[in-house]
């Protein structure tokens, strides 16, 4: 037996190896369902009762995680071996302080999550300190200088909260006449209204992708190494993914490109796990756009593509086991949205959801439905990415929301 062997407990009693999630959406489930395998006692918090991981998880605990007493006084409870923050609005400032007095480990590291929760942290580290190619970018905080701003990068541009989650507040800036507006609307989308947002120039791209990057412990040395799933495809609507594949085809130098893309920003964040890289491509030509420290939602098609989902990468790499991003068949992913604003939904035609024996689905079991809240996705594997696309939205479409 070599020193770099892992070692975990018995769930439940003194030996327990014990992680702590902060945010327990669908991507959490899933993580804590790997995590549930490998035998590690988990406990998963959110600011809502019933959160889909909490469903799976040994213990829940409800609070505000943005509120620094509260969050310490949950992990001097649970006292973890690691936490896991799966979203963003987090009192990071805590994570920073566990990990200065080595109380618990912070996934992937204090320095990630406190960078990735604001992206006017992780642009300036993309484009300032690493010298990545990213679109012109230029910060403001009141309407007059988001007005100066938007003029000096030109139209069309793209404006975004500094603060907020997936698509909201942002907007496509069409002319000087669309400014206001756009502003207004950006203080309406923030997690936290500190009325900061970064206006963005747009890129003429051919597409944009996900790089999984998983940075994870070489079995035999210790070393921490860095490897990459195949490149993913997706297309948003209004900042949000609704379908994504794998693969999407490149150039065998772009691909080069995103992996060094990944590969420096990365390894600036520091830590082990799963990253989410988001990048524009166009021919050989490839820009950083974004990162999170954790699965990424276009990724849930690795559920259906990857011998390892990327969620048993991220349970293997933050626990220091070896990882396997090889994929195995070509799929595609498309989402289930609730289309109503009403709890205690059911989910019919699953039947027919499922009847071709390519395809899965995923009901996250969410307490709650809004119009564009994700309620679960639908993954198909073919031949070619259009069949598995055609074929995963086949099957979402045949799923009903009723409301009872």
């Amino acid at each position: 037996m070599n020193h770099m062997s892992v070692t975990i407990g018995t769930p439940l009693q003194s030996s327990a190896f014990k992680v702590l999630l902060l945010g327990s959406g669908e991507l959490g489930k899933e993580v804590v369902i790997s995590l549930q395998r490998l035998g590690v006692e988990v406990h998963a918090a959110d600011r809502y009762d019933h959160a889909p991981a909490m469903q799976v998880a040994h213990y829940q605990y409800t609070l505000n995680m943005a509120n620094p007493e509260e969050l310490k006084q949950l992990i001097a409870q649970v006292k973890p071996h690691l936490i896991v923050p799966e979203i963003e609005a987090i009192a990071t400032e805590v994570l920073v302080e566990i990990e200065e007095s080595q109380t618990a480990t912070i996934i992937p590291s204090a320095k990630a999550v406190n960078l990735t929760m604001n992206r006017e942290g992780i642009r300036r580290l993309a484009a300032e300190e690493l010298g990545l190619p990213t679109s012109a970018y230029r910060f403001a905080d009141s309407l007059e200088s988001f007005r100066a701003a938007c003029d000096d990068i030109g139209y069309p541009n793209f404006v975004k909260p500094v603060m907020s989650s997936s698509g909201k507040g942002q907007s496509r800036v069409k002319s000087f006449a669309e400014v206001d507006a756009a502003w207004e609307y950006a203080q309406t989308g923030g997690r936290v209204n500190q009325g900061k947002v970064i206006v963005e120039s747009q890129i003429d791209f051919d597409f944009e992708i996900t790089l999984l990057t998983v940075r994870a412990k070489n079995a035999e040395t210790g070393e921490i190494e860095t490897q990459y799933c195949d490149p993913i495809g997706h297309r948003q609507d209004s900042g949000d993914y609704v379908e994504s594949w794998q693969p999407q085809p490149m150039t065998a130098v772009a691909l080069e490109e995103a992996k060094r893309i990944s590969h420096k920003v990365t390894t600036a964040l520091g830590g082990c796990g799963i990253f989410g890289v988001e990048l524009f491509v166009k021919g050989d030509k490839v820009w950083f756009s974004e990162v999170s420290p954790r699965p990424h939602d276009t990724g849930l098609v690795t559920l259906a593509s990857q011998y390892q989902s990327e969620f048993e990468l991220h349970a293997r790499a933050i626990l220091g086991l070896p990882v396997n991003t090889t994929r195995h068949s070509v799929a595609a992913s498309a989402v289930i949205y609730a289309g109503v604003d009403d709890t205690n939904l059911s989910f019919s035609g699953l039947n027919l959801a499922l009847a071709n024996p390519n395809t899965d689905l995923r009901l996250f079991g969410k307490p709650e439905g809004f119009k564009r809240r994700r309620m679960g996705v639908a993954t198909a594997r073919a031949e070619t990415t259009d069949q598995a696309r055609e074929l995963a939205q086949h099957a979402a479409d045949q799923v009903i929301v009723n409301q009872n």
